[in-house]
């Protein structure tokens, strides 16, 4: 499996981008999708996760209300929306990919980057204030 991320950029705060990761050489309809991001000097962290039906989501605290995210299994895409945007929310994004929806939605662990078998290349976000 091989995710593409994109939509990157630089923006002011308040600003809106989209994100999205497009999936290929899997079963994508199959898959939880997840959003993580990556600042300079810090750790990976969870930004938002989609069940494989589209039908639950998830989110960081910080990201609430203003990041969605969405899927179109149609086209093997995973969308995140950014609104509101924040100079804290600047980092390198990544999506990923979780085979094994079951084990996520038996222990809960959409957060969890180690329960994500597939990883985007990253898309920059830069936030100026």
């Amino acid at each position: 499996v091989q995710l593409q991320a994109s939509g990157g950029g630089l923006v002011r705060a308040g600003d809106s981008l989209r994100l999205s990761c497009v999936a290929s050489g899997g079963s994508f309809s199959g898959y939880n999708m997840g959003w993580f991001r990556q600042a300079p000097g810090k750790e990976r962290e969870f930004v938002a996760a989609i069940t494989w039906s589209g039908s639950s989501t998830y989110y960081e605290d910080s990201v609430k209300g203003r990041f969605t995210i969405s899927r179109d299994n149609a086209k093997s895409t995973v969308y995140l929306q950014m609104n509101t945007l924040k100079p804290t929310d600047t980092a390198v994004y990544y999506c990923a990919a979780d085979k094994d929806p079951l084990r996520a939605y038996m222990t809960g662990t959409y957060y969890s980057p180690t329960v994500y078998d597939y990883w985007g290349q990253g898309t920059l976000v830069t936030v100026s204030s």
